[in-house]
């Protein structure tokens, strides 16, 4: 019996052992296993992190492309319609000035008379000039011709400035400054005066002189 006794104890010490060294052994690889999954989970984490951030940089990349791209687009607009301005400007400084430079002209033809040569002066006043004005400028020049011839009347022009008063759709009405001499029975050592013209002139047209002020300028300036 007391053999029987010890034997059985025995037994169940070695149970309780295993029980022990299997709880143990249960704890050890729960342990293990926690260990082991805390790294996943960490590495699962730090990719999605990774991944959110290499989505935002992305994201602001192509953002900052589009803004860059925007100002490139707004900064060649803007640029080209400066160039279109500017070229405007130019061309309607040329135009105002070959308008000034016609009428110019055309005013020093109109100043220079001379009483021994009526019919040269008349043909100068119609030069460039719109038919209808041609002939108004001609009739003009037959009523003057009774001052001039009877005066021994002689006219020398020198140039002082054109001046653009006013333009419109190509059309440039011009005042011209001329300073003369002029010499005349009345007045054998001469007169130094300043003649006015008044002188428009149409782009559209070639250039073309349609209205002139102030044809008899010289002979007032002259009396």
């Amino acid at each position: 019996m007391a053999a029987d006794t010890s034997v059985r104890d025995s037994a169940v010490a070695g149970s309780d052992n295993e029980n022990e060294d299997g709880a143990i052994t249960g704890e050890a690889i729960s342990a293990d296993s926690g260990e082991l999954g805390e790294p996943r989970g960490q590495l699962t984490f730090s990719v999605r992190r990774d991944i959110v951030v290499m989505s935002v940089l992305l994201a602001l990349s192509l953002a900052g492309s589009a803004w860059l791209g925007w100002l490139w687009q707004q900064s060649a607009r803007s640029e080209h319609a400066a160039k279109s301005e500017l070229a405007l400007v130019q061309d309607a400084a040329a135009s105002r000035r070959h308008a000034e430079e016609v009428a110019l002209n055309y005013s020093m033809g109109a100043a220079q008379m001379d009483y021994k040569n009526i019919q040269g002066w008349s043909k100068q006043l119609a030069v460039n000039t719109s038919p209808e004005l041609a002939k108004k400028l001609r009739d003009a020049a037959t009523s003057m011709e009774q001052i001039i011839v009877p005066l021994q009347w002689t006219s020398i022009p020198t140039p002082i400035t054109a001046t653009t008063r006013s333009e419109h759709d190509g059309v440039f009405v011009v005042n011209c400054f001329v300073s003369v001499m002029t010499k005349n029975i009345q007045a054998p050592d001469g007169i130094q005066s300043t003649a006015t013209y008044t002188v428009t002139v149409n782009k559209n047209d070639n250039w073309k002189i349609t209205e002139v002020g102030g044809v008899d300028s010289a002979l007032r300036a002259g009396n």
